[in-house]
Order: structure tokens, then sequence, then C-alpha cells
């Protein structure tokens, strides 16, 4: 009996060391880089990026977008909106920008992290905004890109839930006062999917789907900065 509490105890210590030691966020992937970004200059218009693969892949995309602007990019491949919240303040707020562009939600409906509902996706994003605000940081909320089937768990009808989505995410800027980008309306085909020249696999994006984004982010950005003004 001795034997196997001791065997019990024993098992569960190393459970949790190896719990304790999963990055589940993420939080070390961008831990020197954000180390090496300086203060922001007094009329620097910083703006950090959060997101997914999407947001990710559009430094590799396009990085004239990025190193032409002060624009910091903060994207992480397969990530949902729980890891973006618990990697906010140190991917986003430390680096002390004057505007983030939240980009999420996608993964959440394809499961990648575990079963989510719109209301807690919505949720999520909303946290990201109240501590972008009080920490005096201008949220811009975007909308979930089209997707018409995920090519790694296919038959969740992302087509149906995402333009759902997009609704409660947009109706809570409404009530938050904050920029909402419609990425979705730019972008989405007859399908509520991305049309061929727009992506590589129904889900992610070809550069012609990336100037579209960067027309529509441009726009949002400056909107933000003339009511500031």
């Amino acid at each position: 009996m001795r034997f196997f509490l001791v065997s019990i105890m024993l098992l569960s210590f190393l459970s949790g060391k190896k719990v304790l030691s999963q990055d589940w966020p993420n939080l070390a992937k961008y831990q020197k880089a954000n180390e090496a970004v300086e203060a922001p200059l007094p009329d620097e218009n910083r703006v950090v990026f959060m997101g997914n693969s999407i947001t990710e892949g559009w430094l590799d995309a396009n990085p004239g977008f990025f190193n032409s602007n002060p624009y910091i990019n903060r994207g992480i491949g397969g990530q949902t909106t729980p890891q973006m919240l618990l990697r906010f303040r140190q991917d986003v707020i430390e680096l002390k920008p004057k505007i983030v562009v939240i980009l999420a939600g996608t993964n959440d409906i394809a499961g990648n992290t575990g079963t989510m509902t719109l209301e807690q996706i919505r949720d999520n994003i909303l946290s990201m905004v109240e501590l972008a605000v009080v920490n005096g940081i201008y949220p811009i909320v975007c909308s979930v890109l089209p997707a018409y089937d995920y090519p790694w768990r296919q038959g969740l009808r992302p087509n149906i839930k995402i333009p759902r989505l997009n609704k409660m995410l947009e109706d809570m800027t409404e009530k938050k006062g904050v920029v909402y980008l419609d990425y979705y309306t730019a972008m989405a085909d007859n399908r509520n999917g991305l049309p061929a020249e727009y992506t590589t696999d129904e889900v992610h994006l070809t550069p012609a789907g990336y100037s579209v984004m960067e027309s529509l982010a441009q726009k949002a950005i400056k909107q933000v900065l003339k009511n500031e003004d």
C-alpha cells in the first residue's frame, strides 16, 4: 500500500513538472525580440499586430509593410484567443504601442485548443480590448477572415460560424466605442469562403489577399490616429 501511494505521488509530481515545463501560450517565441524593442519615440505611431498564422505569415509575404512602418508583428501560427490573451501583456502592452490590431478567432472555431463557444471567443477578444484600453492603447478589432472549411479539421462549418462571430465582434466594438476592421466583407466569396486568388488552402493567404488586408488596415489605423487628434 505504501509503495502504491509513493508511486502515485511520484507520478503526480512528474506530471506537474511536465505541465509547468510547457509554454502553452508560447511566451518564449518573442521574448528575446521583445527585449530588443526600444521605447517608442515621442512622435512614433507604433502599432502591434496581434494574431495567429495569418498575422505571422504577413511578415513573410510582405516584410516591407512592417519594415517601412512603425509596425510590430506578433502573430503565432495556430493560436487561439486564450493563448493570445495570456501573452497580450508581454507581446503587446510592454511594447508600448499606440495601437493594437487584433485578428483572432478562426483557430478557436477550428478547436485548436479545445471546444470554444462563439461567446467565449468574443469574450476573450473583449478582454484584450479592455486590457488595451486600460493601458492607453487604442484597439482595432478585426473581423475573422472568411473560411469555407478548415483543411486540418473539416466539417465544422466555419462558413456559417464566422459570420455569426463577426456580428458579435462588431456589436462588441460598437458598445466599447472602438474601431471594427471588416476584412470579411471585402474578401468573402459567395460560399462565405475566400476566393482562389486570395488563398492557398481556404484559410491562409496569397500576396493578393494580404494586399487587400494592408489597404484596409492602413485605413483603420489612419482613422484611429485622426480621431486621436
